[in-house]
């Protein structure tokens, strides 16, 4: 969950290297650090919290930073101890010989410490990624003819667990070795110098050219030249991609921070997800997927979080669009269970990074009884892209706040394409209905616009219910409860209110023990006859005392009457309605937790990719 940045060419790796982890902090903030090459060897420069002091840490040092051409950043998420200067990355071996930064969890780490310190080494950090550096520059001291790569492979071999890892030596000026398990980390290619980092959003200001580094490889980077190998040293050819995201997409512009900036570039991630898969007469083209889903007798959708909302709203429409049974499973439970399928399975894994080790572990679990494997993802050349049979992108562009918000519309467009798909290919819905149908998803960008300006400036009252929140409900039914599962998630991960998203009709088994002044409940009223049954449920949580936001659409007296305050969406088809509603959730959870002055884009603990388990 760490973020790894590279540099190797002319006289401003200190720019590249912070400029990149600025496009990194995403993936962990406790603590930030840079391991320089220079004349006199390596210079370490680490801190604890947020970039800005490491940036300021840079600023304090002398000029001679600026000639630096070579150098590894980091930026941390705590595994193996505590944030502190002494376990901030990089972590130095032997006696400054080398730096190591890492991303990842060495499993057999105590027993590797034990070794060391049993021949003497003595140790600064509580990290698991010092045990890596005393390694490498044992291997390196005692090998002065092997060159830096060959003695990375030979330590690679000790490890146990999943990294991405990055290493300088004293010995080897100008020479950057990283190699990858499980862990994500791409090459960026320039001209007269080259760069590595865990993901391409880091290095868009400097190339749109990158190289995936696969499971079990080894690179070498120097400023004129970039080597692939395998763990015993063979050549690996690879051919490059270009990536169309430009470096404007990861700069916040207008927003004061990057989820308002992500919550209001849901209609274009919606357009141009889209775009290409559905015409003008509503029909549905997923030919990029090159699937054969004549077969199909069973779903099952493996994902984490919010990934996981997208998939139950997924399931629902493609049970009834297309009479399939679906099976959503949390993807860390699924691992780890004995999962029932066969050839005839279809497993949907859902991951907006492609990267996420649970996910993968499921996709791996999945192979066990031969399902086919569709990986609906936001990252080209990720991981999980390579090991599924087909990819479904979504086209929402990077995102950087840790709250996920148009990867989640993205997703759920995703879905709403696949479950049209199945209902035609099964004939489980006449062509008239399955092409209005499609023509009422292409209203989808316009629809969440329309949510974005009719909400705009609406949710003060609403937020002046929560000031002294000690938790909050978010209620719905149908469609409707996998929006408050996800409106919950939203708000507890940025304003650290405890919230639980509950189906409303459950809701008397249990959590109405919690309703109170002090715990306001968010309903989703929905349409239909779902619409009548939750009013009733929202009432039973009026009546014991609790402050009621309504999300409704803009003519429901019933929701003026339950509602303390009301959250009004458009009225819209009913295939868009759960991404009408999460407008004002995703707004909601974001006044809420600036109005504490809270920090919406790196909530604590968090990080935006998860590839540790």
């Amino acid at each position: 969950m760490c973020g790894i940045v590279g540099y190797v060419g002319r006289e401003r790796c200190v720019e590249v290297l912070m400029q990149g982890l600025s496009h990194l902090e995403y993936r962990g903030y406790d603590s930030a650090g840079l391991a320089l090459q220079g004349e006199g060897g390596i210079e370490p420069i680490r801190e604890v919290g947020r970039l800005e002091n490491l940036g300021r840490a840079v600023a304090a040092r002398n000029g001679h930073l600026s000639r630096m051409r070579a150098g590894i950043g980091h930026t941390r998420w705590a595994t193996h101890g505590r944030p502190s200067e002494q376990n901030a990355h990089p972590q130095m071996g032997g006696r400054g010989t080398v730096a190591v930064v890492h991303n990842g969890i060495i499993e057999n780490f105590a027993e590797l410490k034990a070794e060391l310190l049993e021949k003497g080494v003595r140790f600064e950090s509580e990290t698991d990624t010092e045990v890596m550096a005393h390694l490498l520059a044992e291997r390196v001291e005692a090998n002065p003819k092997e060159t830096l790569r060959a003695s990375l492979s030979a330590v690679l071999g000790r490890l146990e667990g999943s990294f991405a890892v990055a290493a300088v030596s004293v010995a080897e000026p100008g020479v950057i070795v990283a190699a990858r398990h499980q862990s994500p980390l791409v090459v960026g290619l320039g001209e007269g110098e080259n760069f590595l980092a865990s993901a391409v959003q880091a290095l868009l200001g400097e190339t749109r050219r990158f190289l995936v580094v696969e499971n079990g490889e080894v690179v070498e980077i120097t400023g004129d030249s970039v080597g692939i190998f395998t763990r015993d040293g063979g050549p690996v050819e690879r051919e490059s991609f270009e990536v169309d995201w430009d470096a404007e997409a990861v700069e916040l512009g207008v927003y004061e921070d990057f989820m308002m900036k992500e919550i209001h570039e849901q209609p274009e991630a919606l357009r141009a997800t889209l775009a290409g898969r559905l015409d003008a007469e509503g029909r549905v083209d997923l030919s990029e997927t090159g699937l054969d889903l004549r077969h199909v007798n069973r779903v099952v959708v493996v994902a984490c979080g919010t990934a996981l909302h997208a998939g139950l709203l997924g399931k629902g429409l493609i049970e009834r669009l297309a009479r399939l049974p679906v099976e959503v499973a949390v993807a860390s439970e699924y691992r780890y269970a004995d999962p029932v399928g066969d050839e005839n399975t279809l497993v949907v894994a859902i991951s907006q990074s492609g990267e996420t080790t649970d996910t993968l572990a499921a996709v791996e679990a999945a192979r066990y009884f031969g399902g086919k494997v569709l990986a609906v993802t936001n990252t080209r050349g990720s991981l999980i892209t390579r090991e599924a049979d087909a990819v479904l992108l979504t086209e929402a562009g990077p995102e950087i706040c840790v709250a996920s918000t148009k990867a989640f519309a993205a997703q759920v467009a995703a879905l709403d394409l696949l479950a049209l798909e199945l209902a035609r290919v099964r004939g489980t819905v006449s062509d008239d209905e399955l092409l209005s149908l499609g023509r009422d998803l292409r209203r989808a960008p316009e629809k969440v616009a329309a949510a974005l300006a009719l909400l705009e400036g609406k949710t003060e009252a609403a937020v002046e219910l929560f000031e002294d929140a000690r938790c909050s409900l978010f209620l719905g039914r149908g469609p409707a409860f996998p929006v408050a599962l996800e409106g919950a998630l939203k708000l507890k991960e940025i304003s650290y209110i405890p919230s639980e998203g509950y189906a409303a009709g459950e809701m008397k088994h249990g959590p109405i023990a919690l309703v109170d002044e002090q715990c306001p409940v968010v309903a989703i009223l929905g349409e239909g006859v779902l619409r009548e049954k939750t009013l009733s449920n929202v009432e039973e949580t009026a009546a014991r005392g609790a402050n009621v936001v309504a999300i409704a659409r803009e003519d429901d007296a019933a929701a003026d009457r339950v509602g303390r305050v009301v959250l009004c969406v458009p009225d819209a088809p009913e295939i868009l309605r759960p991404l009408v509603w999460s407008v004002p959730l995703q707004l909601l959870a974001h006044d809420i937790a600036t109005d504490r002055g809270l920090d919406v884009d790196k909530p604590r603990n968090l990080a935006k990719s998860v590839t540790v388990e």
